[in-house]
């Protein structure tokens, strides 16, 4: 189900929230990519053009880094659930998909129950990446270290320019946003697991080093219209790596919905 535009919601808001790679001024269908904990949108910038002109990217853009450097962050799940929501009602004239990395992966199922359960809204599809299922969380509260600490576990994972993390002016700038997002983290679950009304695509590198391809599986407790598992070669950012793989991965699964979506309306 789509909806028409919300006068409640502007495009200004809109423009604020989400890096727009317009390809097409009438595009068929939207794909909502959700950073990871630390993330920005210049991480995906590369996905902007790499789906079909009938798609258009977007990739949300997290308040106190980049381009929003001086607007508040936010650190509670929920707050960014409502604000990210609320700034997505002008775009969903078309089917939307979702897909998050990490936290992004959190935040993109919490979404898809909230456009549900408020506006009545069906994604086609969630896809989840290199994250444990709600109900499967179990919390650290890296939030509460030292700045040391956190970096560290930063540089663990991967994921963000060294350069910022090298230089301590520049460490300064970046870390707020990044505790602010590892306080979402440390404070986000476990969860009841909540079935979300769309099929969920799961991906994990095999060699991560926090989660495990079980962790992954329980994320077909919450997918009653279908549930997918990929494994792809790499760390907790394979989509590094293996991007090419995976964002064919992703067009070829909206294509299909967009086919079943299709027959479902002529049936």
């Amino acid at each position: 189900m789509t909806l028409g535009t919300d006068p409640t919601a502007t495009a200004a808001t809109a423009d604020r929230w989400f890096r727009r790679y317009a390809q097409t001024p009438t595009p068929r269908r939207r794909l909502l990519v959700l950073p990871h904990a630390g993330g920005s949108a210049s991480f995906f910038h590369a996905w902007g053009t790499s789906f079909d002109p009938g798609t258009e990217v977007l990739v949300a853009r997290y308040p106190g880094r980049h381009d929003r450097l001086t607007d508040p962050c936010i650190d509670r799940m929920e707050d960014l659930t409502e604000q990210l929501t609320l700034a997505l009602r002008p775009l969903l004239d078309v089917p939307l998909t979702l897909f998050g990395h990490s936290m992004g992966a959190s935040l993109a199922y919490e979404t898809a129950l909230l456009l549900a359960r408020r506006y009545g809204v069906r994604p086609a599809a969630l896809h989840v990446s290199s994250r444990k299922a709600p109900h499967r969380l179990t919390p650290r509260p890296l939030h509460e270290a030292g700045d040391e600490a956190l970096t560290a576990e930063v540089r663990r994972l991967g994921g963000t320019d060294e350069a910022l993390l090298a230089d301590p002016d520049l460490r300064e700038i970046v870390l707020p946003a990044i505790r602010a997002d590892f306080t979402i983290v440390g404070r986000y679950g476990p969860r009841s697991a909540d079935p979300v009304d769309c099929p969920v695509h799961a991906y994990i590198g095999d060699r991560d080093p926090s989660i495990t391809v079980d962790d992954m599986s329980g994320w077909a407790d919450v997918a009653p219209a279908g549930f997918e598992l990929d494994v792809l070669p790499g760390g907790h950012f394979y989509l590094q790596e293996q991007r090419e793989r995976l964002v064919g991965t992703l067009g070829r699964r909206m294509d299909e919905a967009d086919r079943a979506r299709g027959g479902a309306q002529t049936g």
